[in-house]
This record gives structure tokens, sequence and C-alpha cells, in this order.
């Protein structure tokens, strides 16, 4: 008995294969973005002045779509008793929001 054969995917169909792509590349870019230096407070940038933490902040592509972030804002935050500095982010394309983790350690004099 011979098989019938199968019919193209419909638009529709496409549309959900194509979205299901999508969720789940976001899903592991997501989790390669946890990853990162300062993404947790446990793995925070060092910088040696917090006037730079926008600067820093800002300076890295979104690692979901890859576009421009925006420094929201950036606040002095104690995490386990050391003090740290968050910067809360936005990227301009996809919307998408995160923080990025600093340490401030100041240089010393040799």
């Amino acid at each position: 008995m011979a098989k019938k054969p199968r019919r193209p995917p419909t638009a529709r169909a496409a549309r959900r294969e194509l979205a299901r792509d999508v969720r789940k590349d976001v899903r592991d870019r997501q989790r390669v973005a946890t990853q990162l230096p300062g993404a947790v407070p446990e793995r925070a940038i060092e910088i040696a002045s917090p006037a730079v933490v926008e600067v820093r902040a800002q300076a890295e592509p979104c690692p979901l779509c890859g576009g421009n972030q925006t420094c929201d804002e950036h606040a002095a935050v104690v995490v386990g008793g050391e003090p740290l500095r968050e910067a809360r982010l936005s990227c301009r394309l996809c919307h998408a929001r995160r923080s990025v983790w600093f340490r401030i350690v100041p240089d010393r004099p040799n």
C-alpha cells in the first residue's frame, strides 16, 4: 500500500514553526547571557570608579538582539554585605531589560 504524499505546510503552520524557532533562539541567548561577566552579583565587573558604570554598561550590545542599550538607572546596592553597583539597562531594539553588576576596586598606588 503506497503512502499518500504529504501536503506542503500551510502559511499558518510555517508561521508557527518560525515563531517556535525564534522563541528557542531567544531562550538559548538568555541562557548564554546569564553566564556573561556582570550578569549576576557574584560575577560583578571590576571598575575603578562609579563614574564609568553607565558608560561601561551601555558599551555592551544587547545579548538577545545585538542592539544598543540604554542605562535607565544605576544604583548602589549591598549584596551579601558587599557594596556593588547595579546598572539597569533596556535595549533600544527589542526592549529587553537586564541588570549588569559592577564592583568598585579603586586603583592602588605602587
